[in-house]
């Protein structure tokens, strides 16, 4: 009788699997519609300079405006109560006060009214509406409009004199500041995060001009920093996180 030859185990055969797999990009790789590798670290991921990895426009994380909120409530505080921070704080601006040529620190602050800074976020608000981003250019503006809305305020409750105007009140925070990042980051926001440097190079020379012009105390603008960011972070966060569930829903 005959005997019936028992089947043989298959043997595996390397790249088999993957070789004419559509879309593979090389033998031995798994499949991956963009040809990208299995798995993505997460260190290889662009961050924004803000620190959130990936997002465009850069938009702050939780922690950041935390820090940027327990920052601006201990100087404001301190202003308050004209503590150790707020006394040192009116010793450097003392200082610092005309140690550049007025005209030249004149024309720094000046980056920080409203004359200047926000045709150049009007300018950019309406390229993005060209581009199909009205949501995005929607709250730009919404974020300049909360300057005044934040800054007079605080001005009117801490009360503060000016370095150069001691009988005078209300410079603390330094609205100039506070005009000035949201203006220039908020266009670089709408324009492209290759202009962020631009902005913060703006916002570093108005704030530096107003505290050498005596127009303002060095945490006037510290405080208005922090102001700024918490908008930028609160007014880019919206629109960005209904781009993602477009897409992910798409």
């Amino acid at each position: 009788m005959r005997e019936t030859p028992r089947a043989e185990p298959p043997q595996p055969r390397p790249h088999r699997a993957f070789a004419h797999t559509a879309g593979a990009s090389c033998p031995g790789t798994p499949h991956r519609s963009d040809g990208r590798t299995p798995h993505t670290p997460r260190g290889g991921r662009q961050p924004d300079p803000l620190g959130r990895p990936g997002t465009t426009p850069p938009v702050p994380g939780r922690p950041a405006l935390f820090t940027a909120l327990v920052a601006l409530a201990v100087v404001t505080w301190q202003v308050l109560v004209h503590g150790p921070l707020a006394r040192l704080d009116e010793r450097v601006s003392r200082s610092l006060v005309d140690a550049v040529p007025r005209p030249l620190s004149e024309l720094a602050s000046d980056l920080g009214n409203l004359t200047v800074a926000l045709p150049v976020l009007v300018c950019a608000m309406a390229y993005a509406v060209w581009r199909g981003r009205r949501r995005d250019a929607l709250f730009a503006g919404l974020a300049m409009a909360a300057v005044p809305l934040l800054v007079v305020p605080l001005k009117e409750w801490t009360a503060r004199p000016g370095p150069l105007e001691p009988w005078a009140e209300g410079y603390f925070p330094s609205g100039h500041t506070a005009t000035a990042m949201v203006a220039y980051f908020g266009a670089a926001f709408l324009v492209s995060r290759r202009l962020i440097p631009v902005a913060a190079a703006l916002t570093a020379v108005t704030g530096t001009g107003l505290v050498l012009r005596g127009y303002h105390w060095p945490l006037d603008v510290v405080a208005s920093g922090c102001l700024g960011f918490l908008i930028l972070g609160v007014s880019s966060g919206r629109p960005r996180s209904a781009r993602s569930t477009r897409r992910s829903s798409g």
